[in-house]
Order: structure tokens, then C-alpha cells, then sequence
């Protein structure tokens, strides 16, 4: 991914179209008196006629956090690890993101980044990712989780691996997917799978200033 910016007046039309799948992960939610550790991951992909796919996977580690936290960060370092700015489909299944960076932040902005139920909860990490985001052209997309999306799949694969395993990366790193696909296909999931780029974009509402 090189470090040219497009042209303003063109608005990011000609920005390279990057896809983002990140997920989160939390272990030991359901016990109170012990430290979590989390992982947030994804995959980072681009598609290009003449080259083909660029993969990269990035992944961060917490010793003590929340799922909530962990779906901020994969949006935080995932966007944060592009080098230039891009028009982004980033695709997770928390709601809690997703809904958040569509529509929460907008009413939270107008009140002066507050909520009329109280304090945000985690308004450093809300207003980070929106910095991030503020580089970007960036379409939210939910996906049901566990559902046989392939590479929401991966990036959970991701994140609970970086959770047990207490270690993330330093940036990005060649992605793993070809062969995490493979291996499952050699035991019978995702057969059907057509790794074919999806090109449609729509993206949402630009994030407010912070």
C-alpha cells in the first residue's frame, strides 16, 4: 500500500478499496475476581487485477480488558495500520462497534461527546477510533458472528489465538489466511468458499471531529 494521498476534489473516489475483518475476543468474562486478558485481530486485504490478493493480519493484546474494549481496539489499530488514506469496508460482529461508529457518535458529538444515560463508557478509546476513522472513507459492516462468514471466522480464529497466547504483532504481518482456509478445507468446511473480491462500497456518514 503506497503513501500517495488521492486528490481532494475527487473526494477519495480513486482511494484504494481495502476490506477489514476484525474481531474480538475476552477471556474469563465470567469471573470477577481475576485479571482477562483479550486479543483484538482481523485481516487486512486489498485486491488487485493484475497482482491478486494482499493480505496482512494484525493483532493486539490486553492483560486485562473487556470484549467491548477489545472491538474498539480492532478498530483502532486496525485502521490505524493503513498507511495511507483508503476507503475501508470494516466488517465485525459486535454491535457494540458497529452501531456505535454508525450512529452513537454523531448524538454523542452534539452534547459535547456525552450520553444522556451518563458517562461513555470507554469515551478515550470511542474518540481515538474516531480520529483513526476520520483518515478514511469507511463503510460498517455487521455480520451475525459464527455464522460461515469465512474470513469473520479467521479473525476470530485471530483473536482468541492472540488472547490465549498473551502476544499480538508489531504492525502488520503476512496473513496466515491461505493457510488456516486450507487446513480447514482439507477437513471438510468452507469447500464451497470462492475467494472472489467484493467490490461494492457505501459508506457511511463521516465520523465527527473530536
Amino acid at each position: 500500500m503506497s503513501s500517495a494521498t488521492p486528490p481532494a476534489e475527487t473526494g477519495g473516489a480513486d482511494r484504494p478499496l481495502v476490506h477489514i475483518f476484525a474481531d474480538e475476543s475476552c477471556l474469563g468474562n465470567q469471573f470477577g475476581d481475576r485479571r482477562n486478558p483479550g486479543g483484538a485481530a482481523g485481516l487486512i486485504e486489498r485486491f488487485d487485477r493484475r497482482r491478486g490478493w494482499y493480505r496482512r493480519d494484525f493483532a493486539h493484546f490486553d492483560p486485562d480488558t473487556t470484549n467491548n474494549r477489545m472491538a474498539l481496539m480492532s478498530g483502532i489499530v486496525g485502521l490505524k495500520a493503513l498507511r495511507e488514506p483508503c476507503r475501508v469496508v470494516f466488517t465485525s460482529d459486535s454491535q457494540y462497534l458497529v452501531k456505535g461508529m454508525k450512529d452513537w457518535i454523531h448524538s454523542w458529538a452534539r452534547r459535547g461527546w456525552k450520553r444522556k444515560g451518563g458517562p461513555i463508557e470507554n469515551l478515550e478509546l470511542w474518540q481515538e477510533l474516531v480520529g483513526a476513522a476520520g483518515r478514511h472513507r469507511v463503510e460498517w459492516r455487521w455480520t451475525r458472528g459464527h455464522a460461515e462468514n469465512v474470513k469473520n471466522e479467521y479473525a476470530d480464529w485471530l483473536a482468541s489465538s492472540t488472547a490465549s497466547e498473551g502476544v499480538g504483532t508489531a504492525g502488520l504481518v503476512p496473513s496466515r489466511f491461505e493457510g488456516w482456509l486450507a487446513e480447514h478445507q482439507e477437513h471438510g468446511r468452507y469447500v464451497d468458499f470462492l475467494d472472489l473480491p467484493d467490490e461494492t462500497f457505501a459508506p457511511d456518514r463521516a465520523p465527527p471531529r473530536v
